[in-house]
This record gives C-alpha cells, sequence and structure tokens, in this order.
C-alpha cells in the first residue's frame, strides 16, 4: 500500500472511531460510554482503537481539536451580512454549519465536566476558547467593507469574550430545553446582538 493511501486509510479510521465516540458519548455520557462501545458502534475491533488512541480522554482531545479546525473554518467565512440572530437560533448555541459534525450542547457539557478533572482536555479546551476568541476579535474588528464591524482592537477581545460567553451559554439552555421556541430566541438575539456587534459612536 502506498504512503498516500495509507494516510488515507488511516485519517478515514480515526474519523470513523471518532464519530462513533460522540455518538456513544451523548448517549450514554462520557464516563458509561465503554471502549468497547466505541468499537461496537464503529463496527472495528478495541485493538484497532487502541493503535489511534490511549484512551476516551485522548479521543476527546482529538473531537475538540475537529471541532476547533470546523468553527474556524465557519468563523473565517462570517461576514456583517450573517443573519447571527438566526444562526446562533437555528444552531442554538453554535456558528458551526455542519449539523453532521456540530458539537451537541450534551457533548459540551460532558466535556466541559471532565475539563475540571483531566489537565490535557482542559488545556485543549482553553486553546479551543483562545482560538476562537481570537478569529471572533479579528472579525469585529476588520472594517465594515471587508466584511467586520470596525470595533477598535481595543474593544473586539472584550467584546468577543460576551459573544463566545453568549454562545456557551446558548449551549448549556439547549441541553436543558431543547424544544426552546426558535422565533423567541432569534427574537431575545436580535434585542442583544447589535449592542455586541456594532462598534461604539
Amino acid at each position: 500500500m502506498s504512503a498516500v493511501k495509507s494516510t488515507v486509510r488511516a485519517e478515514a479510521q480515526r474519523e470513523r472511531i471518532l464519530t462513533a465516540a460522540r455518538k456513544c458519548f451523548i448517549e450514554h455520557g462520557f464516563h458509561a460510554a465503554s471502549m468497547a462501545s466505541i468499537a461496537e458502534t464503529a463496527d472495528i475491533s478495541i485493538g484497532l482503537i487502541y493503535r489511534y488512541f490511549e484512551g476516551k480522554n485522548e479521543i476527546i482531545v482529538a473531537i475538540i481539536e475537529q471541532q476547533l479546525t470546523l468553527l474556524r473554518a465557519d468563523l473565517a467565512l462570517l461576514d456583517n451580512s450573517v443573519d447571527l440572530a438566526a444562526r446562533l437560533a437555528e444552531g442554538c448555541g453554535t456558528c458551526g454549519t455542519n449539523p453532521a459534525r456540530r458539537l451537541s450542547p450534551a457533548l459540551f457539557l460532558e466535556m466541559s465536566a471532565e475539563a475540571t478533572r483531566d489537565p490535557k482536555i482542559a488545556a485543549a479546551l482553553n486553546a479551543f476558547d483562545g482560538a476562537v476568541r481570537g478569529d471572533i476579535a479579528a472579525w469585529m474588528s476588520r472594517g465594515k467593507d471587508q466584511g467586520g464591524y470596525g470595533q477598535p482592537e481595543t474593544l473586539s477581545p472584550a467584546r468577543a469574550l460576551l459573544l463566545q460567553c453568549l454562545i456557551d451559554g446558548l449551549k448549556v439552555r439547549a441541553a436543558r430545553e431543547p424544544e426552546l421556541d426558535k422565533i423567541l430566541l432569534k427574537q431575545a438575539l436580535d434585542e442583544i446582538l447589535p449592542a455586541v456587534l456594532e462598534s461604539p459612536v
């Protein structure tokens, strides 16, 4: 097998494991989901999983890193013509545009709880938060003719943090209230987002 084919195959196997792990973590919780259940869901052997990951914590870190790549790609496409209130209401707490690979509210809560006990997961989430916050601040600071909001660079980091806290709060709300009225949510977001996004006069 050529090196290229081997790499493609390895990436496909790795993605298969991550997809199965996300499903198991959401359905059973992080601690109740065993490596055996992940292997069964992925339809592979446990031994194959251990070729790629030492354990569940490494799988969580890989999911976080994957989500960061996906979210940063979405953030790079944002401009001020996007109806952010509608996007957040529809996704209820995520800017991600790929539903199949979007981080679910339940998994977000599982990861956040596990980060209080595992330094590697905490470090991965901190890196995630820092990178996303930086991308949001850069978007807000861009001129309006470049798709941003022209916020001063002295203000955009604080506004980015505020938006990040809002999105994280929406994830918690989505987990607790999955049938939340999205029309009402959009109305609420329409009230608050201009104060976060628009540059002060």
